[in-house]
């Protein structure tokens, strides 16, 4: 199975949850996501994903001056990024528990 797709269909979740921890800016959260295990996350696909959850409102965004380069944007989640992951993390939770409950049927 391509992991690329089942990692598109989740990555809005797995960066609202990488933000929920703390905020980051993009390539931190590319950074926190591989070190959890995503390792086949694009940088663009982050940045895409963080551009597009900040259009919904669901982050909000602040600039810090750097000593190492540029400045930084930094995202983090507001109250609708909140309920977003909420409501996001009670869907995956019940769709992985009936894949678990599928998988172990064809194990029997």
């Amino acid at each position: 199975m391509d992991s690329s797709q089942l990692l598109k269909g989740v990555l809005d979740l797995a960066v609202l949850a990488v933000l929920k921890e703390r905020d980051g800016y993009g390539y931190d959260v590319v950074r926190r996501l591989r070190e959890a295990g995503l390792d086949e996350v694009g940088d663009a696909s982050v940045y895409g994903t963080l551009r597009r959850l900040f259009k919904a409102g669901a982050l909000t965004s602040y600039v810090v001056a750097s000593d190492e380069g540029p400045h930084r944007k930094y995202y983090g989640l507001n109250d609708v990024g909140r309920q977003m992951y909420a409501t996001s993390a009670k869907t995956w939770a019940s769709f992985s528990a009936t894949m678990a409950t599928l998988l172990k049927e064809e194990r029997e």
